[in-house]
């Protein structure tokens, strides 16, 4: 076996693993580098293999950083099957396209507006481009060998951080290696415990938190702070949200605490058509998660469901208080950008994070005191409120990530540490070797491994 760290090193962002085996080559992940233009100008250079060299791509969950580069990968002459489980397809439907809308989107803007030093301004891919690639998705249930041919075979595992997100397991006679993709949390109010493995030879790790650990206290106890605080001042409270998994989060604790009378009756807004579409989605893996038939329900009617862009515009024009959901997560683009454009500047207002930031994102920004971001080629200054909760993600911190490596029956012969930033990676190595004497590193991007 052969790896190469085709992304997600030195950051969170942009996951992909090659894996060479015999004349096979598996590509596991396919991501978008977001963040920092150091690493957003990788999505756009060419990449060190060429895509109709590779025999199948493996999805460990349908985030784009982890499957947003797809549409680009099939354009460029992949031609194979893509494995992902039926929820990462069904969510992929509607992120791929969204994606490739956002991209679409943002060069209109650049050309309209002239703010890009390229004329014309063109996307990363279009529609078309994601509808071709949503055509090779092959999905497979979980805890099922798939062979992949050449004597490799495969099996994806419940990692508890999204709907469909799965560990991959894959292992020809010799040698097996294990990657984690996101990991999620043992006591996540969603999504079910990660599944315990108990072997694998090699082992990529994410170390999104690998230098933290999670605040104990309640979430809803800082959200109807926060909403309580503004609401009194007449403002808004602006939620940049991740449309799949903090959006649904994010709802029902609304709906818990709008039922408890902790947080005023004010209207609360849902608006990402793809968010929606996935809260909607929840109701279909009910084996998935933790919540009832009723509770979903309960969840999707919390709030007003947003589709047109006539809609979201309305409510730029609106005066009164009230609470916006909106993509994206990190602020990098979708309709929360227009509404921090609207209300940004509005010191009554609050702009609430709940989930990670990665460095060079417009969240990383204002959350580091930004006092202005760039906002479609102008400044937009950030006079409200700017907010964090910062144990709402569905990333498991160090100690939970440790608590899940030790259902491991053997140690693997080496774990890779990706998926963070360098500090959090390389805290996350140390933890591993001081608590556990497991040989651990931290790869570099493009670095090659022979796994013997």
């Amino acid at each position: 076996m052969k790896l190469t760290f085709l992304g997600a090193t030195g950051t969170v962002t942009g996951s992909k693993y090659l894996l060479e085996i015999g004349d096979k080559r598996i590509l596991v992940d396919c991501g978008l580098f977001q963040g920092l233009k150091q690493y957003r100008l990788k999505n756009w250079a060419s990449l060190p293999i060429d895509p109709a060299s590779v025999d199948s791509v493996i999805l460990t969950h349908a985030h784009i950083d982890h499957t947003g580069y797809l549409p680009l990968f099939v354009r460029n002459g992949f031609a194979g099957k893509v494995y992902c489980t039926f929820g990462t397809r069904d969510l992929c439907e509607i992120l791929l396209p969204d994606s490739a809308h956002l991209q679409e989107e943002e060069a209109r803007f650049a050309n309209k507006y002239g703010f890009s030093k390229h004329s014309p301004a063109l996307p990363l891919y279009t529609k078309d481009d994601a509808l071709k690639a949503l055509d090779l998705l092959t999905p497979v249930a979980f805890e099922q060998d798939i062979n992949l041919g050449g004597g490799v075979v495969m099996r994806m595992s419940p990692n508890g951080h999204i709907l469909g997100s799965a560990f991959v397991r894959i292992h020809d006679t010799k040698t097996s290696i294990l990657f984690s993709g996101d990991i999620g949390r043992p006591h996540d109010v969603l999504m079910k415990p990660p599944t315990k493995i108990k072997q694998a030879d090699y082992l990529v790790l994410e170390s999104t938190y690998g230098d933290r650990v999670h605040d104990k206290t309640d979430p809803k106890t800082k959200l109807a702070d926060t909403i309580n605080r503004t609401i009194s001042r007449g403002g808004k409270v602006i939620i940049p949200v991740f449309a799949v998994g903090r959006a649904q989060e994010l709802l029902y604790y609304i709906y818990l605490l709008k039922s408890k009378g902790r947080i005023p009756d004010v209207p609360v807004y849902l608006n990402s058509p793809m968010a929606v579409d996935a809260t909607e989605i929840f109701n279909r893996y009910s084996g998935e998660h933790r919540l009832s038939s009723n509770e979903c329900v309960a969840m999707f009617h919390s709030a007003h469901m947003v589709n047109t862009v006539e809609q979201s515009k309305a409510l730029n024009e609106n005066h009164h208080p009230m609470i916006i959901l909106a993509a994206s997560g990190m602020a990098t683009g979708g309709r929360v950008v227009h509404h921090l454009k609207a209300f940004a500047p509005n010191p009554n207002n609050t702009i609430l994070f709940a989930g990670f930031q990665a460095t060079g994102t417009r969240g990383a920004a204002m959350l580091n005191g930004a006092d202005s971001i760039k906002i479609h080629g102008e400044y937009v200054p950030v006079n409200a409120e700017v907010s964090f909760i910062s144990n709402m993600s569905a990333h498991g911190d160090y100690e939970e990530i440790l608590d899940w490596l030790g259902g491991f029956e053997l140690a693997p012969k080496r774990v890779f540490v990706t998926h963070g930033e360098p500090i959090a990676a390389d805290a996350m190595r140390h933890h591993i070797e001081e608590k556990l004497h497991w040989s651990t590193c931290v790869p570099e991007y493009l670095e090659m491994v022979e796994l013997t």
